[in-house]
């Protein structure tokens, strides 16, 4: 199945249209992120068919040449957020492996969905489209994905993201929870917690490809 294929309901429905114009309405009034021709970069870079995981972000970065359509994800060049560096430090506490390529982008071409449960935000205002209505459009990809698909390892970070683990059907697939990369919460459990190795635990447990961090 394609993303077009699943999501060719939801899309034709007056709610999506709605939402699509008011989004447009947005981008037109004021400076928003990612670029236009970025919004749905996730799905772009991972079909439907390859999704081993899932990584579920709140919504974009909100300052200048940040966000790019993945969640966590910056445009290469430009400096690592704080919640960024911390994934890439248990990256290395966890696998030895030493990143600094920001850009998301080769996971996302490996089957890791990084998908922002808001796909869109107003400059410098973080969370301003949260009432937009995106997050009825990404809960349907979640559900779909939790009921067309087997072993997919959903990774939830931090409390907003572990709302979702009721769209996903857990005798189907893998969840794995933790505290936010943050510098908020990152002690809390986030350093520790093993993610990157316990993923491909996972994928290996199911005869599935490890994901090259």
């Amino acid at each position: 199945m394609t993303w077009d294929e699943i999501l060719k309901p939801i899309k034709e429905s007056d709610y999506f249209k709605n939402l699509w114009q008011n989004v447009n309405l947005e981008y037109a009034s004021s400076k928003c992120f990612p670029p236009k021709d970025q919004i749905f970069r996730a799905l772009e870079l991972t079909p439907f068919d390859e999704v081993k995981v899932v990584i579920i972000g709140q919504d974009p970065y909100h300052n200048d040449n940040q966000a790019n359509g993945l969640c966590f994800s910056v445009t290469e060049g430009v400096k690592a957020p704080p919640s960024l560096k911390n994934i890439f430090t248990e990256l290395k506490n966890d696998l030895n492996i030493d990143r600094s390529k920001t850009e998301l982008d080769d996971w996302g071409k490996q089957g890791v969905l990084l998908l922002n449960a808001t796909l869109t935000v107003k400059a410098h205002e973080p969370n301003s489209h949260k009432d937009l209505g995106w997050e009825k459009f990404t809960n349907f990809i979640i559900e779909k994905i939790s009921e067309e698909k087997e072993n997919v390892v959903f990774v939830l970070w931090g409390a907003f993201a572990q709302k979702k683990a009721g769209l996903i059907n857990p005798a189907k697939h893998f969840i794995l929870q933790s505290a936010h990369p943050s510098p908020f919460s990152v002690h809390r459990g986030f350093y520790g917690s093993k993610v990157f190795s316990k993923i491909n635990e996972c994928l290996t447990s199911k005869q599935k490809s490890a994901i090259d961090w």
